[in-house]
């Protein structure tokens, strides 16, 4: 069956990052560095070798993939642009994930309350800048 999962390249900090979303969303993470893997030829660039290559965050609340953006200048997280939809099973469950990302340096962005299409909707930017929809579908009418 076809899935999709949500990659973010991260500014040097990725182990970090991954590790706080596992706490907050729970699941298993598995981090492979650069160090880990074995030597490959043909790199146009020698990565550092504690750089994240890849993390994997399966079960709990999300499926999230990530690693460090080993760029001369990484790109920020904080954007407009884009921001990750969060779907708990009830209004106590999305209030207490609310809870984490704000009690360790995120911001509220719009208050989680009822929204006019019968949700439970609200908006929270964590500590690295990523923005999270946290949406409870409301009872069907």
């Amino acid at each position: 069956m076809p899935s999709s999962t949500p990659y973010i390249s991260f500014p040097g900090n990725a182990a970090e990052a991954m590790a706080y979303y596992r706490d907050v969303f729970g699941g298993t993470l598995d981090v492979m560095t650069y160090g880990d893997m074995p030597p490959m030829e043909g790199m146009p660039f020698t990565p550092p070798p504690q750089a994240v290559a890849h993390a994997q965050l399966e079960g709990g609340l999300l499926t999230l993939a990530g690693g460090d953006d080993i760029a001369e200048v990484p790109q920020p997280l904080d954007s407009p642009v884009y921001s990750l939809m969060v779907l708990p099973d009830s209004v106590d469950e999305g209030r207490a994930l609310i809870e984490k990302l704000t009690s360790t340096g995120g911001n509220v962005e719009m208050p989680f309350e009822q929204a006019p299409w019968g949700d439970h909707y609200g908006q929270v930017k964590d500590r690295f800048g990523v923005m999270w929809q946290i949406d409870v579908p409301g009872e069907p009418g």
